[in-house]
């Protein structure tokens, strides 16, 4: 058997069942999104089984995207965990079948608390879609899956719709980045998001006025050997640059008068620029699509305060 083919397959299979459930979505999801929207207490997520797990993934994306969520196991709910649920809040129940029985059990205390229930199920027919407020159709043909009987499709349709649902929300509530990294504070993420131009420029760096002469340049760039000089006018402000790469190019040019050539015509005019107070990965992402590997940091005048190298960005973790 061409196990690498079979692969591709259930790959193929597993988009096609997200496919069709995106093409056939309901216009309520309008209402769903609303209402978690407005929810003034917890979205409180819950499954059993390997629906239990996707509820679980459900509820952590909320919470690090900006909505108070909690998972709920179905089976630990009839034995004491209800009483997490309170007036305020939402019930987001995940069941292919929607006959789980543990889950159905807890149904009757959520209606007499009167919390919406949005359910996530493949079985619109099911006494959980029958019991709910709000019902989102995650329906997976049984052929997709392995004897019809082993949750594979129908449990990437019930994450991708938590994932989809999820990022609606970012977008209805404006989310940013800087949100974002409130929520990550540690790792790579919080790295990535937290850390500002600021915290990583240098501050002592090699500066020469646009008059000056290549000589004074490279003497002043093997000084400071940052990779490069920013270029200043007799105002302070920024105007250009000279790297060394500049320096190399010129130099393959046969230019070897070049001691005597003046700043201006060596410099590379209007380079990109970033403010001290950026955010580290949007310098990462501005130097990446403009290959460049120095940045000089300006002030709101345009007066240089600064240079980042990509070095910099690497070595505090912000790339990769």
């Amino acid at each position: 058997m061409d196990m690498t083919k079979f692969i591709k397959d259930e790959l193929n299979l597993e988009a096609k069942a997200i496919r069709e459930v995106a093409e056939r979505l309901d216009p309520k999801i309008e209402e769903v999104i609303d209402l978690i929207f407005n929810c003034r207490g917890k979205v409180v997520v819950t499954g059993m089984g390997k629906a239990g797990i996707i509820a679980r993934k459900i509820a952590s994306t909320f919470v690090s995207t900006g909505t108070t969520a909690i998972f709920l196991h179905a089976a630990e709910g009839i034995h004491g965990d209800l009483g997490l649920l309170n007036d305020d809040d939402i019930v987001i129940a995940v069941s292919n079948s929607g006959n789980t029985e543990e889950l159905i059990s807890i149904i009757p205390f959520i209606k007499f608390k009167k919390i919406p229930i949005i359910a996530l199920t493949g079985q619109l027919d099911s006494k959980l879609a029958l019991n709910s407020n709000l019902i989102i159709d995650c329906h997976v043909p049984k052929s997709y899956e392995p004897f019809g009987l082993v949750p594979t499709s129908s449990t990437t349709v019930a994450l991708a719709m938590g994932d989809a649902i999820a990022v609606a929300l970012l977008k209805k509530r404006n989310f940013q980045e800087d949100d974002f990294a409130k929520f990550h504070p540690g790792g790579t993420i919080g790295k990535k998001l937290l850390i500002r131009v600021a915290d990583l420029m240098h501050q002592d760096i090699p500066i020469v006025f646009d008059s000056d002469n290549m000589e004074t340049t490279i003497t002043k760039m093997l000084e400071f050997n940052i990779g490069g000089t920013i270029v200043i006018n007799a105002e302070n402000v920024l105007i250009g640059i000279i790297t060394d790469g500049d320096l190399k190019r010129i130099l393959l040019k046969n230019h070897h008068d070049i001691m005597n050539r003046s700043v201006e015509e060596v410099m590379t005019k209007a380079p990109k620029t970033i403010l001290q107070q950026t955010l580290a990965i949007e310098a990462l992402n501005l130097m990446e699509d403009n290959n460049i590997t120095l940045l000089p940091v300006v002030d709101d005048l345009k007066k240089p305060v600064g240079i980042l190298q990509m070095h910099d960005l690497i070595k505090a973790g912000v790339v990769g």
